[in-house]
């Protein structure tokens, strides 16, 4: 026993240590950091983790005499099994609370670089901005800083074979601010299995009271983009990832057609210009230079320089698609984005859409480089993702049900638990 408790002791005395270095690291970046907690540091096994989340979320209302707890730590081993789902879940889905995760081995090894990081995500769950386009602050990025545009990433995410009847789970991300374009809010929801079309863009239902009403994750967003800017968006620009080419034109009629009632459904003749564009990373094509040995030509690690662009030769001779490799390799041969646009009625240029996409791949928030997706798609997938913990341990377990966020009972899918308001801005940045 007297063991046991050197050993928690110790323990306490590094999550201490920890708490204080993360926190004059979120200091130096120019964030306002309490360096002391709340409420002392609480310990618990992980198959308490419902219990002890409830007890710090009370023991810290108490504290703060009824306001809201701004950010949860909570230091986790490092195989944890399900408990950092369990974690998120309870989090994100009942109580309400912004979380940090942070491995054991990080807290007993302390690198600047991991604090760094960790800044980083800390930031921007706390509604700060870690990057911003030079453009963007001085409006002057073409066919986005003229008027309101809002950037939506949606991607639909299925479960591992094997699953025959868990749900799929899309996500929709759009922008809150404008002309900045990198604040972003996400909305998630279960369907059908191995249903690549997104149910849950635009609906209609009858209410008993009410009559005919309608909504869905489209519209709540263009709602959220009016609240958080003030304005109306007159520009969509839609990224949709994981759509394979067969599917194209179908995914495209169905969820344009969800946009233009989602718009329609907020005011009479509101139809504001749409750019719908397919985003690809599954495939085999490899960019290589031209002379490997010119080393201007290169990136240290051999492949070919951030932002390249092919748009001929090995592209559609009649479509309007490029191959954009945004990112700089680290290991291994670079894989480069395959952009697909399918309809835009914002008359953008090759060069246009091209320039744009690869700068927006600049302001993905939880690093400081240029990343290989756009940073809407690549948040919608970190969603969908984040999704599936939300889906109840009885719920997995059931092979007859399925999850969503929305109205249950539609075509047999079970709904996702509903997301707290102050989460749905930060649940994809892990």
């Amino acid at each position: 026993m007297g063991v046991y408790q050197l050993l928690t002791e110790c323990a306490r005395e590094c999550a201490r240590g920890f708490c204080n270095e993360l926190a004059q690291m979120c200091q130096v970046s120019g964030m306002e950091f309490n360096s002391e907690p709340v409420i002392p540091i609480y310990s618990a096994r992980p198959e308490q983790v419902e219990k002890a989340l409830k007890h710090v979320y009370h023991a810290s209302m108490n504290r703060t005499k009824g306001k809201e707890l701004e950010l949860l730590l909570a230091i986790l081993p490092d195989n944890n099994g399900s408990l950092y789902g369990d974690l998120k879940r309870i989090c994100e889905t009942d109580l309400g609370l912004i979380s940090q995760c942070c491995l054991t081995k990080h807290v007993f090894k302390i690198s600047k670089q991991y604090l760094a990081n960790v800044s980083l995500k800390i930031n921007v769950k706390m509604g700060g901005r870690n990057t911003v386009l030079l453009d963007a602050i001085s409006c002057r990025i073409p066919l986005v800083s003229d008027i309101p545009t809002i950037i939506f990433g949606a991607d639909v995410t299925h479960p591992e074979n094997g699953e025959d009847s868990s749900p799929s789970i899309a996500a929709v991300v759009a922008s809150q601010d404008w002309p900045e374009v990198t604040k972003y809010a996400g909305l998630v929801c279960a369907q059908a299995h191995r249903q690549e079309l997104i149910q849950d863009l635009y609906k209609t239902w009858q209410d008993p009271v009410r009559g005919p009403l309608s909504g869905g994750m489209i519209r709540d967003l263009l709602i959220s983009f009016r609240k958080a800017t003030g304005q109306k968006p007159l520009r969509i620009i839609f990224y949709r990832d994981g759509v394979s080419e067969g599917q194209f034109y179908q995914v495209l009629l169905y969820e344009l057609d969800a946009i233009r009632k989602a718009c329609a459904s907020l005011e009479p003749n509101y139809q504001p210009l749409v750019t719908f564009i397919v985003v690809q990373k599954r495939h085999h094509t490899r960019l290589f230079a031209n002379n490997h040995r010119d080393r201007s030509s290169t990136d240290k690690s051999g492949n070919i320089l951030p932002g390249t662009v092919v748009d001929s030769k090995i592209c559609h001779p009649t479509e309007f698609d490029f191959y954009l490799c945004s990112h700089a390799g680290i290991q291994g041969t670079s894989r480069p984005a395959h952009y697909h646009v399918l309809w835009d009625e914002n008359n953008f240029t090759a060069d246009g859409i091209q320039s744009l996409t690869n700068n927006l791949c600049y302001t993905y928030a939880r690093c400081t480089r240029s990343v290989s997706v756009v940073p809407p798609a690549y948040y919608a997938h970190l969603a969908a993702f984040r999704a599936r913990f939300y889906m109840e341990p009885e719920m997995q377990d059931n092979s007859s049900m399925g999850g969503g966020t929305k109205a249950g009972g539609e075509s047999g899918v079970r709904p996702l638990p509903a997301l707290k308001e102050n989460v749905k801005r930060v649940m994809f940045y892990c």
